[in-house]
């Protein structure tokens, strides 16, 4: 066991597999302005390009939970990774548009599918540590995003092609791929015998579980609406050249603080309910203002609050499956897909009708819904606790 222990690093490539979908994120959307002038874009079609990938992530656990479930996870996330670096691949190297929609839908579905069976194969793997290790993994996904925009604007700068990116994914995709075959996705960790037994009798809270989904929605739907089309709001309408920078400095203060959600996961009902309040709060200034310093900075709150709601969720959400991790992930994965097909296009169409700070702020209006879910949930998990209480004392 001390050898396996030492040789241990299952963790590490499930944390990068993370990190790339995160740089594919960051990356695809700091790329989006330039991908729009290439094409001659319209703000509605931005949104509906940037909207095929969220689609496709959508999807993805739609139609790969219950298979994740019931084959090995290192065989599912090997085959993912493969199809991913042939969508890479395929995108890099094709000028038809509809070839780049084809590659970024499968980049879409496959990034979708290893975010929710890599979150599963850790919980699986490390079932003692795995609460906290997911909180942590959550911060990879933002460390890649924020990494990604100052990676594109370096590359533009020097004169390459926004395509270069997606080389950039298939060298990461392959060096994933590399490392989850030579590790496998076997458990790590044993339980105790009475952790074993509690956990083995948990049931699947599927009303408590689509609740979470609705917040992940809402949240995702509002994230990608804005980290879009951020760039764009800055580039466009308060005429500064300080977008990438927003954007990475909104994903920048998501790592810290997802590392502290991690860090106090004990609290994560508490913190969701404030991310929940304080996301529209800063939305209402940065709608508000025309000072792209004022904006830069409103980043900051709006980021950190943001970063808060996905390991709040995560934690809370683990003990609600039972059994089935990859199919409650795959719910919650779905979710997020949903939220950023209908809010990415709808940003970009109401962009063009009522202004782009304006449409950000109806689609905040929305975490009015999330505030009640969360509240739902919260109520769900005290009398499943309670419940599962009362043999003990028997």
């Amino acid at each position: 066991m001390g050898k396996a222990k030492r040789r241990d690093f299952l963790w590490i490539v499930l944390f990068l597999i993370v990190f790339i979908n995160g740089f594919e994120a960051g990356g695809y959307q700091a790329s989006l302005w330039s991908i729009g002038k290439d094409f001659d874009l319209s703000m509605t079609s931005m949104g509906l390009y940037a909207a095929m990938e969220l689609f496709a992530t959508m999807l993805a656990p739609i139609l790969l939970g219950r298979w994740a479930d019931s084959v090995e996870k290192s065989k599912s996330i090997g085959i993912m990774l493969g199809i991913q670096i042939v969508a890479a691949i395929l995108v890099l190297f094709t000028a038809s548009d509809i070839v780049f929609l084809g590659g970024v839908f499968f980049l879409g579905l496959t990034t979708s599918a290893l975010q929710f069976i890599a979150i599963a194969a850790l919980a699986d793997a490390y079932p003692v540590s795995g609460g906290r290790k997911v909180a942590y993994m959550t911060s990879m996904y933002a460390t890649g995003a924020l990494i990604a925009p100052q990676v594109v604007d370096l590359y533009l700068r020097q004169g390459l092609h926004w395509r270069t990116l997606f080389g950039i994914l298939a060298a990461g995709s392959i060096l994933c791929f590399a490392g989850i075959l030579a590790c496998g996705s076997k458990p790590r960790e044993e339980k105790p015998a009475a952790d074993a037994f509690s956990a083995g009798a948990g049931a699947f809270i599927l009303p408590a579980i689509l609740l979470l989904g609705v917040i992940m929605c809402i949240y995702v739907g509002f994230e990608n609406g804005f980290t879009f089309f951020v760039d764009t709001l800055f580039t466009d309408v308060l005429k500064a050249d300080t977008g990438k920078l927003a954007l990475s400095l909104f994903w920048a203060v998501m790592i810290p603080s997802r590392l502290l959600v991690g860090r106090f996961s004990v609290h994560a009902k508490k913190i969701l309910i404030i991310s929940i309040l304080a996301i529209p709060c800063a939305m209402l200034l940065l709608a508000a203002s025309s000072n792209p310093t004022l904006v830069l900075c409103l980043c900051v709150p709006l980021g950190f609050a943001s970063g808060a709601i996905y390991p709040s969720v995560l934690t809370l959400l683990l003990p609600l499956a039972g059994k089935r991790t990859a199919t409650a992930t795959g719910i919650i994965t779905s979710a997020t897909g949903i939220g950023g097909v209908v809010f990415t296009a709808l940003t970009g169409f109401l962009s063009d009708r009522i202004g782009m700070q304006a449409a950000m702020l109806v689609l905040v209006s929305f975490f009015a819904i999330s505030l009640i879910c969360a509240i739902a949930v919260i109520r769900m998990d005290g009398k499943r606790t309670a419940a599962s209480s009362r043999p003990e004392s028997t």
